[in-house]
């Protein structure tokens, strides 16, 4: 095929030119059409519309398509016809394509995949030529009106032979060339977008036009997504194609994991074979932009699933409850069964947790995936948490292992079974990574908060007496209850010590803050008291001295406390020496049920230099107990309510003539139920009773 150098200038008064340069978009060939039209009406020149339109999409699309350039569009019309030149700014020679009288065993798999657009030109155009520049290259093609002189004397100016594109070559192949009308509704279909399953329709009616223009007895298009349910049938025409006939074949153009194919029950032909390409080619479009919407969708739904289960999992603080959660959010979503197995510190495997969309074979799925399981199943699942890779699992389970690790820790792995109809595709496999990702981390993150709430109990439980001492005639009992989450140390403390003189000392105190640095202040009072009292100081001066001590060394956290010494009196009363340092005053619970506060407030200590704590003396007659707390019970919040010490005074009056055990559980139980919520503050109860007579 010879090239023209350009188009031949018509001239004339009457002559309609515009030029246009429009981007390399996708867009490009509608706006060309547009044009297109706009001169066609005003040139008057409607008949020439059809293979106009048909024309520039096809010269507009290959230049947006395979340039990837800007493109020039000039268009001129005069009373005679229509010219229209393409061009793109990419190098090289436009596609070569010889076009003649061919017989049906000609290279129609070569025209069909380089020429289709050359093709129509040839077939449709009065002539037509290429342009070549030094920026780039174009094609150009001519219309002239039916009845005009050029159409009448047209001349194959491009060396194709007049004959290309007569009724002869159309009666010697056995077919009538498509009229352009029907070629430019064929290429300019498109699905319905608002369509509920618009595909379906949209490929029926597109073989369908096809059929009927080649004359096919039949055909049908298949359709593999990948999704398992292997290929089906998005659209049939006439009868089933019939293997034994020569069918045309064309392979859809779509990505993974689609596949399909088109068959057409029609021999192939000069039309046939090309058409069938060239709706392959725009039905493919529809199944790419089909494809490419559902894995958007698969994407956003495991995008929110990931979400969901990151949420779950950062729910549970508990390492138990945690691996149970991570195959339930697994199964069946992503595959028939999923385990959970966690190694030692010698990479020994557990079975931790495990579950099965049938649940008659979780038996059978412990058994396989149990340390005394096949060895096949147990050294992958290993060598899965060694490495630290994913690895497939073998019979008898059908899945693949990946490891568990969180911040550099292999922690074990998850084993996921296969779908029930397909393997898991790629997108399945990277969110199964995630998920074990995402169940790592929720594993260690368990784990450090169950370490982390064991230190805590441990010294939280070093800063309380195990046990209170058993005295004759006196009865000590006590209640302790954290604030919120046991990670934490609480800054509240009780303490029963003997003293030198005979006597026995109660303490309770309530340490500003929570945490590391409250037990450390804590047990920096207990030591102090203890050693102090140890030495026989009178209680005024142990608080004095400890103040100092806060002072200095409390970095600014400051304590309240409540010092009680108490020991035999005249008969079978108690004598009690009081001394509140900033603290609440205790409750005084008589035999006869009347309640009261007593005691006179002092300083808080660990404040100011100097310190103010008088000294209250109490007796406390058999039956009578002396109750003493933090404020964790009176400031127990129910919404903007205060359970304060006017209910507390209220709760402990019916508790007369009960042991200390059964006054502290009572009012422990009275303070918690008052409301749902969990304690924002320690509650500590210390009861001292007259257990004589």
């Amino acid at each position: 095929m010879s090239a023209e150098r350009g188009p031949a200038p018509t001239g004339g008064r009457d002559e309609h030119v515009r030029r246009v340069r429009l981007p390399a978009d996708p867009r490009t060939p509608a706006a060309a059409r547009a044009l297109v039209r706009s001169l066609l009406t005003e040139a008057d020149l409607a008949e020439l519309t059809n293979e106009a339109l048909l024309l520039t999409t096809e010269l507009s699309t290959n230049a947006v398509e395979h340039a990837r350039t800007e493109l020039d569009l000039e268009v001129v019309a005069d009373r005679r016809g229509l010219t229209v030149t393409v061009s793109d700014f990419a190098r090289g020679p436009v596609e070569e394509l010889t076009v003649g009288v061919r017989n049906e065993s000609s290279d129609i798999a070569d025209i069909s995949e380089r020429g289709r657009g050359l093709l129509l030109v040839d077939h449709f155009a009065s002539r037509w030529g290429t342009t070549y520049l030094p920026a780039g290259k174009g094609v150009w093609f001519r219309l002239d009106r039916p009845g005009s002189l050029d159409h009448l004397c047209r001349s194959p100016v491009t060396a194709v032979p007049a004959t290309a594109v007569t009724g002869d070559r159309a009666a010697s192949e056995g077919s009538f060339p498509p009229s352009a009308a029907a070629m430019s509704e064929l290429m300019q279909t498109a699905p319905d977008p608002y369509a509920e399953n618009s595909l379906p329709d949209f490929a029926t009616s597109l073989l369908t036009r096809v059929a009927e223009m080649v004359g096919a007895a039949g055909g049908l298009v298949r359709l593999d997504r990948g999704d398992g349910q292997g290929p089906q049938l998005l659209a049939r025409y006439g009868r089933q194609p019939r293997a034994d006939n020569d069918l045309v074949r064309v392979p859809l153009t779509v990505h993974r994991p689609y596949v399909g194919e088109l068959e057409l029950d029609a021999a192939p032909s000069a039309y046939a074979q090309p058409l069938a390409v060239l709706m392959a080619e725009r039905l493919s479009l529809h199944l790419e932009n089909d494809r490419l919407r559902r894995a958007d969708l698969r994407r956003q739904a495991w995008l929110t699933f990931l979400a969901e289960a990151s949420e779950l999992l950062a729910q549970s603080l508990d390492v138990e409850l945690t691996m149970a959660l991570i195959p339930q959010l697994v199964v069946p979503r992503l595959g028939q069964w999923c385990a959970v197995h966690t190694s030692n510190e010698w990479g020994q495997l557990r079975l931790a947790a495990a579950s099965h969309a049938d649940e008659s074979m979780l038996p059978q799925l412990h058994a396989v995936l149990e340390e005394t399981g096949p060895d096949s199943v147990q050294s992958r699942l290993r060598e899965a948490s060694r490495n630290g890779t994913q690895l497939p699992l073998g019979v008898p389970t059908e899945g693949f292992a990946v490891p568990l690790i969180a911040r550099g820790q292999r922690l074990g792995t998850l084993a996921v079974g296969r779908h029930q109809r397909h393997r898991h595709d790629p997108d399945e496999v990277a969110v199964l990574e995630d998920v074990a990702r995402r169940a790592a981390l929720a594993i260690e993150n368990a784990r450090i908060h169950a370490e982390r709430r064991r230190v805590a109990q441990a010294l939280q439980q070093s800063l309380l007496p195990p046990v209170l001492p058993v005295v004759e005639g006196i009865d000590f009992a006590a209640e302790y209850v954290p604030a919120g989450d046991d990670a934490d140390v609480g800054g509240d403390f009780y303490d029963v010590l003997p003293l030198p003189d005979g006597r026995w000392l109660v303490v309770i105190g309530d340490v500003a803050g929570k945490g590391v640095q409250a037990a450390t202040l804590t047990g920096l009072v207990r030591d102090v008291i203890r050693t102090l009292i140890g030495d026989g100081k009178p209680l005024s001066e142990t608080l004095i001295r400890l103040n100092g001590t806060l002072v200095e060394r409390g970095g600014g956290r400051y304590c309240t406390l409540a010092l009680a010494a108490v020991g035999p009196g005249a008969g079978n009363q108690l004598e009690v020496c009081l001394h509140l340092a900033g603290h609440d005053q205790p409750v005084l619970l008589t035999a006869a049920g009347a309640a009261r506060f007593v005691g006179a407030g002092g300083t808080a200590l660990g404040l100011l230099d100097s310190i103010s704590s008088p000294a209250t003396e109490l007796t406390l007659d058999p039956g009578e107990a002396l109750i003493f707390y933090t404020d964790g019970v009176t400031e127990r919040r129910r919404g903007r309510e205060l359970f304060g010490v006017d209910r507390l005074r209220e709760a402990t009056a019916p508790l007369a003539g009960y042991s200390a055990d059964v006054v502290a559980a009572r009012l422990r139980s009275t303070a918690l139920g008052f409301s749902t919520e969990t304690p924002r503050d320690d509650i500590a109860i210390l009861v001292l009773r007259n257990g004589a007579g």
